[in-house]
């Protein structure tokens, strides 16, 4: 007997409800993340610029719109191609000078993207770099085949006239340089300059005791006579800072309350290099929080946390009474244990911090 053909062959089968709404909702999840990541994208192809005036007590007039580009954590990143995105944002507005407070090479120890930042920035301010802690160790205290105690990616932005803050460095304004302005490194404030002084001359009574030297002593003695003798730089340039003089603090890690609680009380109110009588503190560090969300901002920080405070992060705040500035900075950390490779709806940032007597 011949088998009869099943007339509901071609008939479609029914989905499951449950079924049906899944596979849609999983659609319009791949179309949402798909367009999520092409608007951060967009976003991260951007380099944003922000103004803000800080109001000092009693500014100097000749340093009255002092304007400082602040530039954070590069982490060996590129800006498009000769950094054209971030030369697109600084644009044609004048800097009195530039800082840049730390990892601007990373722990990849490629020192390439950070002079091509150097290429653009502003003709005539002087460029500052703070190294952070990502950033390779800028003296060399092993052979390298140069006589510089510098390290190679420190020789290459020093050659190019960047200065690299180790030590207070003062600019001046107005007629006999009455208007004095320092760039002081944070660790300064607290540094044994005696104790520092004292071990590396120790180090280099001892290898200068040696009738020869290995490469690698040489280059240990190059390092232990440059910390000496910045030592003695250090302790002269502090005893120039005068009362009225304006002390920006550069930090590459955000200062806190309880840190500032902790050093302040170690001088006194008559001291006149103190973090006390800083008039503005720059750090970076954080990079925003890597991952941000809108309204919620910085996801997680190793340091502080999921959903930290964002005032610990980013933007601008107080601290000991003091205004800071925590760059969002331009490329992505690697402590983030995650996502250290790419930023999220949080777009590369360089503020342009101008000094104003006049009260906001």
């Amino acid at each position: 007997m011949a088998r009869r053909r099943n007339p509901y062959i071609f008939v479609r089968k029914r989905t499951h409800p449950i079924r049906r709404v899944l596979l849609t909702a999983a659609v319009f999840f791949a179309v949402g993340l798909g367009m999520l990541m092409a608007y951060n994208y967009l976003l991260l192809g951007n380099v944003q610029l922000s103004t803000h005036r800080v109001t000092v007590a009693d500014l100097p007039s000749d340093l009255e719109s002092f304007s400082i580009l602040h530039l954070s954590d590069l982490h060996g990143v590129t800006m498009g191609e000769g950094m054209s995105r971030l030369q697109r944002a600084i644009g044609e507005q004048s800097y009195s000078c530039v800082v840049m407070t730390g990892d601007m090479v990373g722990v990849k120890g490629d020192v390439q993207p950070l002079l091509d930042v150097l290429a653009v920035m502003p003709r005539g301010a002087p460029v500052f770099i703070l190294p952070g802690d990502e950033d390779p160790a800028y003296l060399q205290d092993t052979a390298q085949g140069t006589s510089s105690p510098y390290a190679a990616w420190a020789e290459a932005v020093t050659r190019l006239g960047a200065v690299l803050l180790d030590e207070p460095y003062l600019i001046t304004r107005g007629r006999n340089d009455r208007s004095r302005l320092w760039l002081i490194p944070e660790d300064l404030y607290s540094l044994d300059l005696s104790q520092l002084e004292s071990v590396y001359s120790d180090q280099l009574k001892e290898l200068n005791g040696y009738l020869a030297l290995t490469p690698d002593q040489e280059a240990r003695r190059r390092v232990a006579a440059y910390q000496v003798e910045r030592a003695r730089r250090v302790r002269e340039k502090l005893k120039d800072v005068r009362e009225g003089d304006v002390q920006i603090v550069v930090s590459h890690t955000p200062l806190t309350e309880d840190f500032m609680t902790e050093v302040i009380p170690w001088s006194s109110r008559q001291d006149i290099v103190s973090l006390r009588q800083a008039s503005l503190i720059l750090a970076g560090h954080y990079c925003g929080g890597q991952w941000r969300l809108p309204g919620k901002g910085a996801v997680y920080v190793p340091e502080l946390g999921w959903w930290p405070d964002d005032g610990e992060v980013t933007g601008w705040g107080f601290v000991y009474g003091i205004p800071q500035h925590i760059s969002a900075g331009l490329g992505p950390a690697a402590f983030y244990p995650w996502w250290e490779s790419f930023r999220f709806l949080n777009p590369p940032d360089v503020t342009r911090v101008v000094l104003t007597s006049r009260m906001y």
